[in-house]
């Protein structure tokens, strides 16, 4: 029977199980940021060392020379744009490496070495990549007649309200989108784990189940059953991330005028891996609803009720005739005129037993009981 278990509290016991996997996730990150800022150091510094205007930077942070230098790069002739869109299909390439090994890992009792993570990556390489079309097909197909709504909403809101009662009513449209893109991306998370537990299955010809079709229903199946679980957890650890980039994030800023850069860039960073750890356990909560939820269960003998007498045989099916006892040959029958006792003993001729005496015999013990003791 499988047991039943907190996804929240398991979840969170999985991802600090194989740590070691959030902190490749955060170093391959750390590693992609670095090689593309340094492009965009030397566009802002060409910007930024010949302004006055970047002096108000010094002191604290400004929004208007960091906006004005944003637009800078993007209206400059070297396209501040093509470094951040170049860097996506290596952060993909990183995640169709990282993300399958580390729910491998999740789902066994493997260690998250980063051998072990790369290998799993490479074997579902391509599974995950049908899996990221997939969901950008249906993920525009849904949200995208509902930010056109949205549009047309905003629309509406500008021409009849102001105020706080036009953002309020501009932000419950956004919510909604929100919501409705969040249960999406936990649908397709299921989907990854299931295509996962998959691949350790092998078919008829003793290859691994690479069909990704076959993930779809279960992992339905599993959201519908367990969706007013799993989807406040997915809700709550999205938003905690949330919270803990913008809280870092802010404290960060005010940090800017310190004469020492390093605590700031320590505390930004610390943001950014409690956003990547909360992610992770989104995962580990996940393949935990997807273990009490597996593809395949694990057959169980049936249980046959015995009627009549049973067959020491086949115990299991009483149906069967009890066969007879197999008959004694004539020639090994025990003929009537032989006695019993000659046919059990299996010493012949034993010694006639010893007579008993009402006292013992004074030429064996040599007692005298007339003497008296000495």
């Amino acid at each position: 029977m499988i047991e039943r278990r907190n996804i929240f509290l398991h979840g969170l016991f999985l991802t600090l199980r194989r740590f070691p996997a959030v902190l490749w996730a955060y170093i391959f990150n750390l590693a992609l940021a670095l090689v593309f800022t340094v492009r965009l150091h030397s566009q802002l510094s060409a910007i930024m060392d010949h302004s006055l205007a970047a002096q108000r930077l010094v002191g604290g942070f400004d929004l208007g020379p960091a906006a004005e230098a944003v637009l800078r790069l993007h209206d400059g002739p070297s396209g501040g744009t093509t470094g951040s869109f170049s860097s996506i299909p290596l952060y993909l390439l990183v995640y169709f490496l990282l993300i399958p090994g580390t729910l491998f890992c999740y789902q066994t009792k493997t260690p998250a070495r980063l051998s072990t993570l790369l290998h799993q990556g490479l074997l579902h390489f391509w599974r995950f990549v049908r899996i990221t079309l997939l969901t950008v097909l249906i993920s525009a197909l849904i949200l995208g007649p509902l930010v056109f709504l949205q549009g047309k909403w905003a629309e509406h809101v500008d021409k009849h309200a102001v105020g706080r009662h036009a953002f309020l009513a501009t932000l419950v449209g956004y919510v909604l989108i929100f919501l409705v893109a969040s249960i999406l991306r936990l649908y397709f998370d299921l989907v990854e784990v299931y295509t996962v537990q998959l691949g350790q299955h092998l078919r008829h010809n003793r290859k691994p189940d690479r069909r990704v079709r076959r993930a779809l229903a279960p992992a339905w199946r599993t959201l519908r059953a367990n969706f007013s679980q799993a989807w406040p957890i997915f809700l709550f650890l999205t938003l905690l991330g949330a919270a803990t980039v913008i809280l870092t994030a802010r404290t960060s800023m005010h940090m800017l005028a310190q004469p020492r850069v390093w605590p700031t860039v320590v505390l930004a960073q610390l943001g950014l891996f409690l956003l990547l750890f909360t992610r992770f356990w989104q995962r580990g909560a996940e393949t935990s609803l997807a273990l009490q939820n597996p593809l395949f269960h694990p057959a169980t003998l049936p249980i046959v009720p015995v009627v009549g007498k049973v067959n020491p045989i086949a115990p299991l099916h009483p149906s069967q005739p009890i066969p007879s006892p197999t008959p004694i040959p004539t020639h090994e029958t025990r003929q009537p005129s032989q006695p019993l006792a000659q046919t059990l003993d299996p010493i012949p001729n034993p010694e006639p037993p010893s007579p008993s005496l009402d006292e013992p015999d004074p030429g064996v013990f040599h007692h005298d009981p007339t003497k008296p003791p000495q």
